[in-house]
């Protein structure tokens, strides 16, 4: 009973995910191409992004703990039941973190923080990594299709820094914007970004479609 329902969270965190997604991507490309708006108008969508980031970031985090008690739950991993407790109280704690660094992100302790959330999505997508390393090379009975699939969504964490990483630019622009308006290679930039953000996305979510399919057809 506890995997079904599990199953079914697994199914609509996804859906979660991707409606956050979209709106995240629609309203960013918006805020991007809007050198006309007034800044504060324009800089209060960009905070509504970042709102709207953090149920991304909440899915993420949610994925990783139930795709580790489903596997626990059906036996790939050892332990059984106890994992998916576990599970739930490191994405508790998690998101709680999460939600530190969006609260504080302006405060002196904000960059600490962000810098402790940055490195767990590293940790775990290495771990993810190293886990699907040590499947294929025999050290764990896993089936194929869920070995490919740990290291897809090692992938997709590291996708996530990655997006951090095209998005610096980004929000250095977007402050020289704030501080000293707008001209042609501040808003080049902020574009620029833009694209840059969206073609990680692009493959991040390649990867997901990649997963939903091994998911589903369980081909090896």
């Amino acid at each position: 009973m506890l995997a079904h329902v599990l199953l079914v969270a697994h199914v609509v965190v996804l859906g979660y995910w991707l409606g956050a997604d979209l709106v995240i991507n629609a309203t960013y490309r918006y805020v991007s191409w809007s050198r006309g708006m007034p800044f504060p108008e324009r800089n209060r969508l960009m905070e509504h992004v970042m709102h709207v980031d953090q149920h991304v970031r909440y899915a993420l985090v949610l994925q990783l703990a139930l795709g580790v008690s489903l596997a626990s739950l059906k036996g790939y991993l050892p332990i059984g039941e106890p994992i998916v407790w576990v599970a739930a109280a490191l994405a508790v704690a998690w998101i709680v973190l999460l939600e530190l660094v969006y609260r504080r992100r302006h405060s002196p302790s904000g960059p600490l923080l962000d810098t402790i959330d940055l490195a767990l999505w590293v940790a775990a997508g290495v771990i993810l990594l190293g886990v699907s390393g040590a499947a294929a090379g025999g050290f764990m009975f896993v089936p194929g299709w869920l070995t490919l699939k740990l290291a897809l969504f090692g992938g997709v964490f590291l996708a996530g820094v990655g997006i951090r990483v095209a998005l610096m630019a980004f929000f250095r622009a977007w402050q020289e914007v704030a501080e000293k308006g707008s001209n042609d290679a501040r808003e080049n930039t902020i574009r620029q970004g833009y694209w840059r953000a969206t073609a990680v996305l692009i493959g991040l979510w390649v990867l997901i479609g990649a997963m939903v399919a091994l998911s589903v057809g369980k081909p090896f």
